[in-house]
């Protein structure tokens, strides 16, 4: 199933060991560290673990450019990461334990940062989408007005669960589910929370603020309130399990919600088994079950940044991988051999021939397509994760600046008599070819184009 996460993402830094004496320049237990682990949390926690039940998803979200971005970005292998540029740091939660007993937590740059812009790309991902989980930690992506614009305009159409934010924006008219823990809801609600009438009347009084289809209050180990238009609220309860670490009990509920709203469950069902599988989670140990990503996968589609992409696929130890050419009038050659491509290393980036350069090298009549729509049509591919546009008419100059390790081409040819070869070969990189499909070509489709029109 094709699920879409949107929201903030941080990085969550486990630091676990055992602690058996005190710091003797003060009072505080000392911890040995035997064991760290990072990895995607907010929206990124969201979108991984829809990734690891075997879903397709795109998590649209917004990135820094520092080190812990470059972590965040190794710990989302196997996430469709469509994003823009966040304007602030990464957000960074250290957790200290010593045994299972948590000990401390230090946040870095947990402040709370401007609206970021949202991009076409983050836009377009949306307007795909086939259900969506809105995860808000504050941080302004559930804020953006085109977002929540067009969030508002799809609410009716594909099933939206929000999973709100006591320092985010509230969930837009219309979406299908609104997921607050009770202490969150009791401060939305401004109200107290200790029976479940009071508990019913807040679930109530939130659907009526929030105009969404339902609210549903979880209560961790009791459960939660389901509150629905025009029927009473009904209490569904968890069953029994020993949790060590509640993390993520919110992020899998929504994620479960999401998940059987899309397969046409209804609510109250999709509820009942979602409060169910939060529960099963954390008996399982919650985070600590989820499987750590040594080798990061790249599915990113950064296309205001190619130079930043390839910087981080290296500095994760990744390999970059590079093709380039015309791409005018996209057909299933060119979708095969960036296919075959994307196949030899971590992310694939096309170096996309101006309009310019393809008149001067195709002729007046070139090309048929422009640049821009080339581009985006070149991005809309699963293969293709980043495109640089050059304007010289070789891409010598284009290649020097990203020093890709595989430089890739379509045809009959030997890699070693490419053109390229030797400046490739230069900073350590090579060339490869992949199959190159005859009967399909740009000049074979425009002439045919022709003959129609």
């Amino acid at each position: 199933m094709r699920i879409t996460v949107v929201g903030d993402v941080l990085l969550d830094v486990d630091l676990t060991g055992e602690a058996t004496r005190l710091c003797p320049d003060a009072p505080v237990p000392v911890v040995d560290v035997s064991d760290v682990r990072r990895r995607a949390g907010g929206a990124g926690l969201v979108a991984r673990m829809l990734a690891h039940d075997g879903h397709r998803v795109t998590l649209v979200t917004v990135l820094s450019d520092d080190d812990a971005s470059l972590e965040l970005e190794g710990a989302l292998a196997g996430v469709h990461v469509v994003s823009g540029p966040s304007g602030a740091r990464t957000p960074v939660k250290t957790r200290v334990r010593a045994g299972r007993q948590p000990v401390v937590r230090v946040d870095e740059g947990c402040g709370r940062p401007e609206v970021p812009a949202a991009t076409a790309g983050m836009l377009r991902a949306l307007e795909r989408a086939e259900a969506i989980v809105v995860a808000d930690y504050g941080r302004g992506v559930a804020a953006n007005r085109e977002i929540r614009d067009l969030l508002a305009a799809r609410a009716g159409v594909i099933p939206i669960v929000w999973d709100p934010h006591p320092s985010g924006a509230a969930p837009v008219p219309g979406v299908a589910v609104v997921t607050p823990n009770l202490s969150e809801a009791a401060k939305a609600a401004d109200s107290g929370s200790g029976t479940p009438a009071a508990i019913a009347a807040i679930g109530t009084l939130l659907l009526d603020r929030w105009q969404s289809q339902a609210v549903l209050v979880t209560m961790g180990e009791q459960g939660g309130t389901l509150s629905q238009r025009d029927t009473s609220p009904l209490a569904i309860p968890a069953p029994p399990t020993e949790v060590t670490d509640p993390c993520g009990a919110g992020d899998r509920l929504a994620a479960s919600l999401a998940v059987h709203l899309a397969e046409g469950c209804s609510l109250s069902d999709a509820a009942e088994r979602a409060i169910n599988e939060a529960a099963a989670f954390l008996g399982a140990g919650g985070v600590a079950s989820l499987p750590d990503r040594h080798r990061p996968v790249w599915h990113h589609s950064r296309e205001e940044d190619a130079l930043g992409l390839a910087r981080r696929v290296r500095a994760n130890g990744g390999t970059v991988v590079a093709t380039g050419g015309c791409f005018d009038l996209l057909h299933a050659g060119h979708a095969r051999t960036l296919a075959a491509a994307r196949d030899l290393g971590d992310c694939l980036i096309v170096c996309l021939n101006s309009d310019e350069s393809v008149r001067r090298i195709k002729g007046e009549q070139r090309p048929i397509v422009s640049q821009q729509d080339r581009a985006e049509l070149l991005l809309a591919l699963e293969s293709v994760d980043a495109v640089l546009v050059f304007g010289e008419d070789t891409p010598e100059a284009c290649l020097e600046t990203l020093r890709p390790d595989v430089w890739v081409k379509g045809g009959d040819y030997r890699a070693s008599e490419l053109p390229e070869a030797g400046l490739v070969e230069s900073w350590g990189g090579r060339c490869m070819t992949v199959p190159f499909h005859q009967a399909r070509s740009t000049s074979v489709l425009a002439d045919a184009l022709a003959k129609v029109s």
